[in-house]
């Protein structure tokens, strides 16, 4: 079965803001020649790491709700001694936008049952709710209501 991870997204305001730090960060890795992924550097490596890797996400907690998440590409150990668990959760760059969903603050990451994981968040075109203004339609956003 398929397990997540969940995790604050400390500093960032937005989805918008997420991809520009992160389309920044692999821009410095281009131009210092170096290879372009994205790396989350974690205190401890996941015991239930195979099952991560069954098509896991980390799903973003933005301002106290899960916004976003993306898959996870692999986990790699960067601490090769037995004392320290170091690892290093390698993202694809895809960010998906999820429905809102509240959640406690918390330090590091946690695991996340496929079961509890927010669903993808259904875009509505202008076209599909003509009738609503779009300070409304961005405001239930916000909320998670759309």
């Amino acid at each position: 079965m398929t397990l997540h991870l969940l995790k604050m997204c400390v500093g960032v305001d937005s989805i918008d803001h997420l991809r520009q730090l992160q389309a920044q960060r692999l821009e410095r890795q281009r131009a210092a020649g170096e290879p372009a992924e994205l790396r989350h550097v974690t205190r401890n490596m996941p015991r239930r790491a195979d099952e991560i890797l069954d098509g896991g996400s980390l799903y973003w907690i933005i301002k106290g709700q899960i916004r976003a998440r993306q898959r996870i590409v692999s986990l790699e150990r960067l601490d090769k001694s037995n004392t320290l668990k170091r690892c290093a959760i390698v993202l694809d760059p895809r960010i998906v936008e999820t429905q809102h969903q509240r959640a406690r603050p918390m330090q590091g990451w946690r695991y996340l049952n496929s079961a509890d994981a927010p669903n993808d968040a259904l875009r509505i075109s202008d076209d599909a709710a003509p009738e609503m203004p779009p300070q409304m339609v961005a405001e239930l956003r916000e909320l998670g209501l759309l």
